[in-house]
């Protein structure tokens, strides 16, 4: 059964994972002094069988605080095909009150927002800011102008924001300068 949830998360299962099927999760440990998956951050492992996809260091990056991180930022704008932004790093939120204490952070710009869950989606399986979050976060954070714009005319023109917030965050942009 773990190895089904990693099909799911491409590779990866969590210490979390085989709790929630009822199964001990010392189990991970076991199979990685085996051999049989691979450890790649605390509590997260990887079966190799699985094969490495593009949108896997994405999974690892919202399993790696504990399952709690969501895709973010600049990051999300790019998942979301909204301009022509490129992150050197993988943008995460995290909630406020959750602090991880485990290494491997380095890869990740952590952010902190509490979300609610109408601001959250899913990108192919991966959790992830909606398009109209992501570029509210975009004007918050100072990505550059020129991209926040295209976002925008992308989102609109795609029809994955309605022009009523589209318009709201056009004024933030504006007040923002």
């Amino acid at each position: 059964m773990a190895f089904e949830v990693a099909v799911d998360h491409y590779g990866y299962v969590t210490f979390a994972d085989l709790k929630h099927l009822g199964a001990d999760p010392v189990r991970l440990r076991q199979w990685h002094l085996r051999g049989q998956v691979e450890r790649v951050s605390h509590g997260v492992y990887r079966f190799p069988q699985v094969p490495v996809t593009p949108l896997g260091p994405y999974m690892l990056a919202v399993l790696w605080p504990s399952g709690r991180g969501v895709l973010s930022h600049d990051t999300a704008l790019e998942l979301h095909e909204l301009c022509d932004v490129n992150p050197e790093k993988i943008h995460i939120t995290l909630p406020l009150n959750y602090r991880p204490r485990r290494q491997g952070g380095q890869a990740y710009v952590v952010h902190r927002e509490d979300l609610p869950k109408n601001a959250v989606a899913q990108h192919e399986g991966i959790p992830i800011v909606t398009p109209a979050v992501a570029i509210r976060q975009a004007v918050d954070t100072g990505v550059p102008r020129q991209l926040i714009r295209q976002a925008i005319d992308t989102a609109r023109r795609l029809g994955r924001v309605s022009a009523k917030q589209l318009d709201t965050l056009a004024r933030r942009l504006e007040d923002a300068a």
